[in-house]
């Protein structure tokens, strides 16, 4: 079986790729269990409307522009990480009170860890959409990840002040999970930046060592 990757011009239609029909199995019957067991139903809501808004743009945009198997990979995670975070609020998640106890933390951090892989896991994604997509420069498909990874956490950020303080108040604690931290926006934006700049010193390191150009 033959399975695309982003330096190839190759892409394997959706219907002929059991690859992606696994990632897309596997996250449908989790996602629904998560809402099968949530422990606050208006927060799961609120934090899968943009799941829903993303997996929508995802199916309108296939056969335009069709992503790399790395790239959905990537995605796939990301959202298995979001929809769990989601299932019990993140500041309420099983397994960052487990990292929490297991590392001695002063709070609960899977918040942290799903905005670090924002950037981590859909920078590459973005530098394949700029690069392979819309044909732009190498230079700009490199730093354009990192510039919007930024901007769309503090764009996030901007919401989550919305929805908190704005149009549903009474969910606003459990929404925004800062516990606490007065400073948990900017934390959270720093890790989204640093983990976009990571994965592009990583993809970039690759491709040198393997002279693959652009």
């Amino acid at each position: 079986m033959k399975y695309s990757i982003a330096i190839s011009d190759f892409r394997t239609p959706l219907k002929k790729n059991p690859f992606l029909i696994g990632y897309l199995a596997v996250f449908i019957t989790y996602w629904l269990s998560t809402l099968v067991g949530t422990t606050d139903l208006a927060n799961w809501m609120l934090e899968n409307t943009l799941v829903i808004l993303f997996l929508g743009g995802l199916f309108i945009s296939y056969n335009r522009f069709k992503f790399s198997d790395l790239t959905y990979t990537f995605i796939f995670v990301y959202l298995l990480l979001h929809v769990y975070g989601s299932k019990y609020t993140y500041a309420e998640n099983p397994f960052g009170y487990w990292l929490q106890d297991a590392f001695g933390f002063s709070r609960n951090h899977y918040d942290r860890i799903v905005h670090f892989s924002f950037g981590f896991l859909l920078g590459y994604p973005m530098r394949e959409l700029f690069y392979k997509g819309f044909k732009f420069p190498a230079w700009t498909a490199w730093l354009l990840p990192i510039e919007i990874t930024l901007s769309f956490s503090a764009l996030y950020e901007l919401i989550e002040w919305a929805v908190a303080d704005l149009f549903f108040p009474e969910q606003g604690i459990a929404y925004l999970g800062t516990q606490g931290d007065i400073w948990d926006a900017q934390k959270d934006m720093c890790l989204a930046f640093l983990g976009a700049i990571l994965i592009t010193v990583i993809v970039r390191m690759i491709r040198k060592g393997f002279n693959i150009n652009g």
